[in-house]
């Protein structure tokens, strides 16, 4: 790292003040700042002193999504052979996988940066660095078979919408990557349903790629008739979005998450909670195939899981209190069944379900911090 950064240090006086790319500094400092933790603290009483930044948090969110991006590529190969009915080795299928699942990464890195640099650079401030976190998951949540070009305008509309407009990193109040999944659901539908684009290789004749959900929310199936069973929903060998198909992967990922303290356990449980409690009221209902599921049977399937993990827990995005996290989630848990039952067009109801409280997330703070005002009022006068 030494030759870093050295070299480093060689560049910095072009981009200081009054250098020939005086202009460009946030990008020599991006650069700068990922590499080495920064030679300075923060100043501001808004936020809390740490020893540990926002990148470095940033990179601990990356490093929980390992497991779902590792097992992804192996699903991906996996599904493709199965497709095309020929035998194929862990090894085959992780090697398709990846290639695959690149190009959607450097697409998203690539275009989502440029636009970071971009406004970073005529704001005259850092670059933000909540993308290295927005970056990974919008592949991880999209069909391997998007086409890039689509995930590309996804990407501009996320970044520059879902988030420049409204001051960057730390201000938006939607999050980012569920934004350029849900352009892309409503913009071009055809690309991101049906049976054809979870697997490479569906448009084989005689093979069907349509998942688990797409299969119940047809109405032509129950659970007990598919060709997949629990374990096989738990594991993840079944076809859906490149990171969200393995509940496995996903708990690896939240107990990583919870450990580091970056993402709230709060959240997460009420969130299963909040999901299974509503599940298993409609299983008591159930006069279709989405009803009678079996309550965890919906908390396995679809991106349930990796919504609650790693979407809903977003810190700018999601409630601040404690009491305002556990509503939170069980709400977040709770839209997310119903929409997936009463909209069988929208049977990824996780989607909806968390941009629709990311809206509400700031209203539940504000009552839940007005309850405490009034109860310490209230203890006040009492004494008083």
């Amino acid at each position: 790292m030494k030759i870093f950064r050295n070299l480093l240090d060689t560049v910095k006086p072009i981009f200081d003040k009054g250098g020939k790319l005086e202009k460009l500094y946030p990008a020599y400092d991006a650069f700068e700042t990922f590499l080495f933790v920064p030679g300075h603290a923060t100043h501001s009483g808004t936020h809390i002193k740490d020893s540990i930044d926002l990148k470095r948090t940033m990179a601990f969110v990356v490093l929980a999504m390992l497991p779902c991006i590792v097992f992804g590529m192996w699903n991906i190969g996996y599904q493709y052979y199965s497709a095309i009915s020929e035998e194929s080795t862990l090894i085959e299928n992780i090697i398709f996988g990846f290639w695959k699942f690149l190009p959607l990464l450097i697409v998203s890195y690539s275009v989502g940066l440029a636009v970071e640099f971009a406004f970073a650079i005529s704001r005259g401030h850092s670059v933000n660095e909540g993308y290295l976190v927005s970056g990974m998951l919008i592949p991880l949540i999209m069909p391997v078979d998007v086409p890039l070009w689509m995930l590309a305008v996804s990407v501009v509309f996320a970044v520059v919408i879902g988030k420049e407009v409204f001051g960057g990193t730390g201000m938006n109040i939607l999050n980012p990557a569920l934004t350029a999944r849900a352009f892309l659901f409503f913009a071009y539908p055809s690309y991101m349903s049906g049976d054809k684009v979870w697997v490479h290789g569906a448009s084989v004749d005689g093979y069907s790629g349509e998942t688990i959900l797409g299969a119940l929310a047809s109405n032509t199936s129950s659970w007990d008739s598919l060709l997949w069973n629990a374990s096989d929903a738990f594991y993840g060998i079944i076809p859906g979005s490149v990171g969200e198909t393995s509940f496995l992967a996903i708990a690896i990922g939240a107990l990583i998450l919870i450990y580091a303290g970056i993402g709230s356990g709060r959240i997460i449980i009420s969130t299963f909670i909040g999901g299974y409690l509503t599940a298993y009221l409609f299983n008591l209902w159930g006069y279709n195939a989405l009803m009678s599921t079996p309550a965890h049977i919906h908390l396995l399937i679809g991106g349930f899981a990796f919504g609650a993990v790693f979407m809903a827990t977003d810190p700018v995005t999601a409630s601040q209190t404690n009491k305002g996290k556990i509503i939170y989630g069980l709400l977040v848990g709770f839209f997310a069944i119903l929409i997936r039952i009463f909209n069988p067009a929208y049977p990824e109801g996780m989607m909806l379900a968390i941009l629709l409280m990311n809206v509400f997330a700031p209203l539940i703070d504000h009552y839940v911090i007005s309850g405490n005002v009034k109860k310490r009022l209230s203890r006040l006068k009492l004494k008083s």
